[in-house]
């Protein structure tokens, strides 16, 4: 992994507010931060206190917000988009059009996936300075030490098992092609491209060390979330459900496990997580979810999540009615007719309920998940701030999907359908079952970037096309492969 100077510019430590400390890049190459003006600090004062560490790691998690990442790219936008969840339209004039058709040579293609290749090392390299300056501080706690140095190896763990399911080879049959550099060490030196099964045995590893440092010290395993801490209180280890907490490195484990194809460890990571996270993350009930200010993150049940105040341009961006239909993100059909029926097998499905027609007079359909929902008083409740990225759910259908008694499996599915308000379902045999699988998955996932990972998880060759009403579309096995930035090839001849 290389970062030019070009890349690098600009680049500076910000205090913003009262929780973060943003990290954008400085004009030199050999030093990441410069000393003034007044509003920037040196490495050295940043990582002179445990609220300093505090404040930088707050600031990763913040500019992973970003649009190029899961602010838009690896969330709402175009990893969704690849899983063809929407219309892509049926020319060039529409916004998503080369990305539902996987013509990665596209400019607009290239820029994109340059672009978030270039955001996810800009923010793996934050975490190996942090990581870096964290075990030099013999000043901080125990526990601020290894809740801090927890957070920050999952953080980076999960920014690369990312990067490798986006970059790397559909695994584990192809594990031993090139995949992506695994960055270490906080210098800018160019890494190796490393082979997928390499890749996914240093996920692991960072994973495994976040478990053993937070089992003992992440007060989510005692207090839960932690989203409404009293007067006075130290709120440092507060608002859990918005950090890589104790289960949210589980949900990761579970996620690398399956990727490499070992679906024992998967299932015993994911029963196990189900058994202690499920009291302290309750799935939601249909009265808070549809409501008069209907909770359609089901943020109770969300294990990790960004914070971004500014989500309601996330709405406005992708979702929002007054889109030109060449701009939006919608599934094809109608309410009565496409998408939205085939995929939502009951109308009281709490899922279904964030679909609306649009009011503008045109056909496109609304999905309302990320729409801002004003309360009585005019404010509006934490979780309009939420970009979830891992749930309760996931645990759920993992477990399902790894499970080889058909009963316990099915009874898994069943549970998560029956808090989402719809019935169960019986049926007839694995494979069905793998289907219904799929489709609560689906339903689960729209607006998390997480589908178009489990179709090439599965390297499936027939999926839904989005750009029509029903039917499936021909996969090709390389369509999983996003190719490698030029600029980053270039860097190695």
């Amino acid at each position: 992994m290389n970062i030019n100077c070009n890349d690098m510019n600009n680049k500076r430590l910000i205090i913003n507010g009262l929780l973060a400390l943003l990290l954008v890049t400085t004009a030199s190459c050999e030093s990441w931060i410069s000393v003034e003006p007044s509003d920037r600090l040196t490495e050295d004062e940043v990582f002179s206190s445990q609220k300093g560490f505090l404040q930088s790691l707050n600031g990763i998690y913040a500019e992973m917000n970003n649009t190029n990442v899961y602010g838009g790219n690896l969330s709402v936008g175009v990893v969704d988009v690849l899983a063809q969840y929407y219309d892509g339209g049926t020319d060039n004039s529409y916004a998503y059009y080369y990305y539902s058709r996987y013509d990665y040579t596209a400019t607009s293609a290239k820029a994109t996936f340059a672009s978030v290749w270039s955001k996810m090392y800009s923010l793996i390299s934050s975490v190996n300075i942090l990581l870096e300056k964290c075990d030099q501080a013999d000043f901080l706690t125990p526990q601020y030490q290894r809740i801090i140095k927890g957070e920050a190896l999952a953080l980076r763990a999960m920014l690369h098992l990312d990067l490798l399911r986006l970059y790397g080879p559909v695994m584990p049959a192809n594990g031993s092609e090139k995949a992506i550099p695994y960055v270490t060490v906080a210098d800018q030196s160019i890494q190796d491209i490393l082979t997928g099964d390499v890749v996914i045995g240093k996920v692991l590893q960072d994973l495994n060390e976040a478990s053993g440092l937070l089992a003992s010290t992440d007060p989510v395993l005692t207090d839960g979330v932690r989203n409404n801490p009293q007067n006075g209180e130290n709120i440092d280890f507060c608002y859990r459900q918005y950090r890589l907490n104790y289960f949210a490195v589980q949900v990761l484990l579970a996620r690398a496990h399956l990727w490499n194809g070992n679906k024992a460890e998967a299932l015993a990571i994911a029963e196990d997580a189900i058994s202690k996270a499920g009291p302290l993350f309750p799935f939601t009930t249909v009265a808070t979810a549809t409501g008069a200010y209907p909770d359609r993150m089901f943020s109770s049940e969300v294990i990790f999540s960004l914070y971004n105040t500014n989500r309601i341009n996330v709405f406005r961006k992708y979702f929002a009615p007054t889109l030109e239909t060449r701009n939006i993100l919608s599934f094809a059909g109608t309410l009565d007719s496409g998408r939205v029926p085939e995929l939502y097998d009951s109308q009281n499905d709490l899922r279904y309920k964030m679909w609306s027609a649009s009011a503008e007079g045109d056909n496109d359909l609304i999905f309302n998940k990320y729409e801002d929902v004003a309360l009585k008083d005019g404010s509006t409740s934490h979780y309009c701030y939420m970009m979830p990225l891992i749930r309760l759910s996931e645990l759920y259908l993992i477990a399902a999907e790894c499970e080889t008694d058909f009963s316990k499996a099915l009874s898994y599915v069943n549970t998560l359908r029956n808090k989402r308000n719809c019935p169960s379902l019986a049926p007839a045999d694995a494979e069905a079952l793998m289907s219904v699988i799929m489709s609560e998955f689906r339903k689960e996932t729209i607006g998390e970037g997480q589908m178009f990972f489990f179709y090439k998880r599965h390297a499936m060759q027939n999926i839904p096309n989005g750009s029509a009403t029903s039917g499936d579309m021909n996969m090709l096995l390389k369509n999983y492969v996003v190719p490698i930035p030029e600029s980053e090839i270039d860097n190695r001849l």
